[in-house]
């Protein structure tokens, strides 16, 4: 683990007051954690922005079994872009929805594509894409 490093900042206090409460509802034990937690979450971003770093996420789509040739179009897909998808969860949702959940890593850009055309499908009802860093290089 790095050094580390204390700073201070100013803030007005109705500002501070809605963090703390933020920070309670989270579940955060001090105000330290959730600022090195935003830290975090905004470098992820910027990676994310960037496109050239490797990333992971999961990419969820909902869809309807029933939508001709849907599903024969989403495997397609899904073998086409094999080298990026690591795995993939199917769920029957009822008697017409199904939903699955693609486990992804690669660089973002890349990610980000392979997400677009999926959620794109004609007869995805709902699709969202959620990245992640893989760590290497967060304290």
């Amino acid at each position: 683990m790095s050094e580390i490093t204390r700073f201070g900042i100013s803030t007005d206090s109705n500002l501070l007051r809605k963090f703390d409460q933020l920070i309670s509802r989270k579940g955060f034990t001090n105000r330290s954690e959730a600022i090195r937690d935003m830290i975090r979450d905004s470098l992820v971003q910027a990676e994310w922005e960037a496109g050239s770093e490797e990333m992971l996420g999961t990419i969820t789509i909902v869809y309807s079994h029933h939508t001709r040739e849907l599903s024969d179009v989403l495997t397609h897909l899904q073998h086409r872009y094999y080298q990026s998808i690591i795995s993939t969860t199917h769920i029957h949702l009822d008697d017409h929805n199904c939903l699955e959940v693609l486990i992804v890593r690669g660089k973002g850009e890349e990610i980000k594509k392979i997400s677009d055309r999926l959620i794109g499908t004609k007869g995805v009802k709902h699709g969202k894409l959620s990245l992640t860093t893989t760590g290497k290089d967060l304290s």
